[in-house]
């Protein structure tokens, strides 16, 4: 098991570190990493990092060959804590690696406190699902709690503060995206992007249009 990578940060695209261990210039690792990571490392590009990491098999064509995939944290807490989300029902390695979107305090006091709405903030984590989180994870917190996260209820979810405004057609497309399984700060980033490049172009920026350039420039 790979439990740990040191390297540099050669990049950081759609939520996928790029890492270069010890100067070798003729190895690079591609590690996946949580939305709640990718913001904070998002500055360190070019700089030394450490990554405690979580490995898993991932089947591309749902058949018989499976790849080897990193998933990074930056402390072991984080790491352990995404090993406990996956035991819940319904929440396997690819669908948590999505729905953190916000730090483990902030996630593990919405389901300490019951806090259903709060949960179904996240990437693919609807109210039934939501429900199972905070039944299956009952007793097994207090880990991963701060008193900060506790006492800042559903206010403790960044995501909307970090983002930009959005139109309503912006805001429309972000969620088919979504939907579609896309991490919502990723989601934000190309439709805001994508607003650009319409708005440059004379053109009037729909839900369905916004979708299309985003697939469009992939």
């Amino acid at each position: 098991m790979i439990a740990r990578v040191t390297g540099n940060l050669e990049s950081l695209q759609d939520a996928t570190a790029t890492i270069v261990p010890g100067g070798a210039a003729w190895l690079a690792l591609e590690v996946l990493l949580p939305a709640f990571v990718a913001r904070q490392l998002i500055d360190r590009i070019g700089q030394p990092v450490t990554l405690q990491t979580y490995v898993y098999l991932q089947s591309p064509d749902q058949g018989s060959s499976f790849e080897p995939r990193l998933v990074g944290f930056l402390t072991a807490q984080e790491r352990a804590f995404f090993d406990l989300f996956t035991t819940v029902k319904g929440i396997g390695t690819r669908k948590a690696l999505r729905a953190l979107a916000e730090p483990v305090p902030v996630i593990a006091a919405a389901a300490h406190r019951g806090d259903v709405k709060a949960l179904t903030q996240l990437p693919e984590i609807g109210k039934r699902l939501a429900e199972t989180i905070v039944v299956e994870l009952k007793g097994k917190l207090e880990p991963y709690l701060s008193a900060e996260a506790l006492e800042s209820g559903i206010r403790g979810f960044t995501v909307a503060a970090a983002e930009p405004a959005l139109s309503g057609p912006e805001e429309e497309a972000v969620e088919v995206l979504v939907r579609l399984g896309e991490i919502r700060i990723e989601a934000v980033r190309k439709v805001s992007k994508a607003a650009i490049r319409i708005r440059e172009s004379g053109g009037a920026a729909s839900p369905e249009g916004l979708v299309s350039a985003v697939f469009a420039s992939r």
